[in-house]
């Protein structure tokens, strides 16, 4: 089996801010290069925040030229990092919770979420999800937020041969508890890798809960942040064998 490395990245979002935030998961992906990382999730609507009454103004098509520098650089230093941004696939269609894989080869696919929260509703549409990442032999399954609160979307990811089923979300602090129970079960269940990636700071008039995570195939927590505040939530696999470590990131 080969080596894989795959980070949450914990990020900060500056309310509506987009230019503001893609200077920080410049930051955030530079790091996760030098920690040898391949796959880089960020949060749900990590480069907007998850400011629902800017979402209509704010959304792009998936292949913006607002996003050119983040995808130099994801191909510059070999990392493919997975952001979050409300999109709209054409002009007159309604805005989506998009997470855009801006790929180290240059190329670009498309997630969107397909199951809202309550409220989401008035600013969003569901969207359609997306096809999984193919990583050498390994295939990676997206989720956002409210997708992993149907066990039947992880089920659907473990049906077509994930291996890692990686969600980047929003939630607080009343709900981290039951929300990390259901992807460490998901993880034991399938036998998937389970990586959520949550913010690391208030966004949206929502205190995150930050304490992003990384659970074994097997359950077991390989590495979870301590708290709020930017950080990679990293895990590696050598021989067969994943572990887990925390990086810091610092912000300038």
């Amino acid at each position: 089996m080969t080596t894989l490395t795959v980070a949450a990245a914990q990020s900060i979002s500056t309310a509506g801010d987009v230019h503001a935030n893609i200077a920080r998961h410049q930051r955030f992906i530079m790091a996760a290069a030098e920690q040898g990382v391949q796959v880089l999730v960020f949060p749900e609507l990590s480069l907007s925040g998850y400011e629902r009454g800017l979402a209509a103004q704010l959304a792009i098509a998936p292949d913006a030229a607002l996003l050119q520098p983040l995808r130099d650089l994801t191909r510059e230093v070999g990392v493919t990092a997975v952001v979050g941004m409300p999109i709209r696939l054409s002009d007159d269609s309604p805005v989506l919770i998009g997470a855009l894989v801006l790929a180290a080869d240059g190329s670009l696919a498309v997630y969107s979420k397909q199951h809202l929260h309550p409220g989401e509703e008035v600013a969003f549409a569901p969207g359609a999800g997306g096809a999984p990442l193919t990583l050498g032999d390994d295939t990676l399954a997206l989720a956002v937020c409210a997708d992993f609160c149907h066990a039947s979307h992880a089920a659907a990811a473990a049906e077509v041969g994930a291996g890692i089923y990686a969600a980047g979300v929003l939630i607080t602090e009343g709900g981290y508890a039951a929300d990390s129970a259901l992807l460490q079960g998901y993880a034991r269940e399938h036998g998937m890798l389970v990586l959520m990636a949550n913010h690391g700071g208030a966004t949206g008039g929502w205190e995150s809960a930050g304490r992003s995570a990384i659970w074994a195939a097997d359950g077991r927590l390989l590495a979870a942040a301590p708290g709020v505040g930017d950080a990679l939530v990293i895990a590696r696999r050598q021989a067969a064998h994943w572990r887990g470590d925390v990086v810091p990131v610092k912000h300038v």
